[in-house]
């Protein structure tokens, strides 16, 4: 491939944005009143999110690059109208490059393509993919571009991984398009992540959640039949899409996490890269125990690309811990994911992570499913990626190093910001 970047910069750009304008946490408070089974669970996720349960879909989890690329390029491939992408990163190398070749030969085949990238996660872009892409008939766009008449939005970024084709066929998760995230995580160079692939009446929500984002950076309003296409039933998933912006005043992926935490009556099983839990989340987790709920999480270990988040994050533990939280250590290679099961039904999967840049910062998508039969396949996994952890336990926890003790504390003057 002649997109070739060599070793281009650390994720850790996340962190690296200047604090330009302070907002205040959004809190929320609820009280268990009805379990994940119950209807006034789905009523109440509709009502605080705004976002509506659609049914007739089909569902499909996608685990690592060894099955997520095929099946997001083999959609691409395929597009008969309209390829819609947005992406916090989108890099140069082996995989942007063949990504960036199956939009060209669409576009030039009169297919609409149209790209929203982050202006920081896709800095490294070489300009040779850029050029490339461009000449080919793929309209780019930059989410908020670093500019001195900008920075009072710098820190306000599009971490959305989204991808809708003829807008029948969706995908979204945690993935970025680059080499990190290639094989099986098989190697400490290939990343574990999970994305999720939708057909159905519920990708009108995902065209939705991009449209927003094109009007922001274009101003250029998609309609009609070839992005809202009439979608038929495709399968008998019960889905819901649910995006999240700071300038919408509220953090619905916020709301998303406190309700399902609240209505758990039985599991929480939480896979996420950087967890660092604010006031009510904790709050949250920790009635949750108290009802008899078991509550573990798998959190990346030492091969992690943003160690400063890791030690922010492991400030927490002690408290963790004493709640009855189970806590658990990826070790192969970054553990990458943004997944939440609860009580065998109720499974999310999307680009938020458990911490404040997402919660009120960032522009956030997750597509949440009401299912037995993926929520098995979401514990499957995670308990697969919890043989392959070390469990932090509290005793072990207490004899750490008070070199690892100092870091922590350090890390978490930054926490707000992480």
């Amino acid at each position: 491939m002649f997109f070739r970047r060599t070793k281009p910069p650390r994720y850790a750009l996340r962190s690296a944005l200047p604090i330009v304008r302070r907002r205040m946490p959004m809190r929320y408070h609820m009280r268990h009143q009805f379990g994940i089974h119950d209807v006034a669970f789905l009523q109440t996720m509709h009502a605080l999110t705004g976002a509506p349960m659609s049914g007739g879909n089909r569902v499909e989890l996608l685990k690592n690059g060894v099955q997520i690329f095929p099946s997001m390029l083999s959609a691409i491939r395929a597009a008969k109208k309209t390829v819609n992408l947005e992406f916090y990163i989108f890099w140069s190398g082996d995989i942007g490059g063949e990504f960036a070749e199956a939009l060209a030969e669409r576009a030039r085949a009169g297919v609409q393509v149209k790209v929203i990238l982050d202006a920081v996660g896709s800095s490294p872009m070489s300009d040779v993919l850029l050029d490339f892409m461009k000449r080919n008939g793929i309209d780019v766009e930059w989410y908020h571009p670093i500019r001195w008449y900008t920075l009072s939005r710098a820190n306000h970024r599009t971490h959305r991984k989204l991808l809708i084709v003829d807008g029948e066929i969706g995908f979204s998760g945690g993935v970025g398009i680059a080499d990190n995230w290639l094989g099986d995580a098989d190697s400490k160079d290939h990343w574990r992540e999970t994305m999720i692939r939708v057909e159905g009446p519920v990708v009108t929500q995902m065209q939705s959640a991009f449209m927003d984002n094109w009007i922001k950076s274009r101003g250029e309003l998609l309609t009609g039949l070839d992005y809202f296409p009439t979608v038929g039933i495709r399968g008998v998933h019960l889905t819901q899409v649910i995006k999240s912006s700071p300038s919408e005043g509220s953090s619905t992926t916020k709301l998303l996490y406190i309700i399902s935490i609240v209505s758990a009556t039985k599991s929480i099983y939480i896979s996420n890269a950087y967890f660092l839990p604010d006031r009510d989340t904790m709050r949250a987790l920790e009635g949750a125990v108290r009802r008899g709920v078991d509550v573990r999480v798998v959190v990346p270990g030492e091969l992690i690309d943003v160690p400063i988040v890791r030690h922010a994050s492991r400030l927490h533990y002690e408290m963790l811990l004493r709640r009855g939280i189970r806590i658990f250590e990826y070790e192969p290679t970054m553990m990458h994911a943004k997944t939440m099961v609860v009580d065998g039904i109720w499974t999310t999967v999307g680009s938020s992570n458990f911490d404040d840049r997402s919660f009120r910062l960032n522009d956030e998508v997750n597509v949440n499913v009401y299912d037995s039969h993926i929520a098995k396949q979401a514990e499957e996994m995670f308990f697969e990626d919890v043989g392959r952890s070390h469990e932090i336990t509290p005793r072990k926890w207490l004899r750490r190093p008070v070199f690892d003790k100092v870091k922590e504390t350090l890390a978490g003057m930054f926490k707000r910001q992480l």
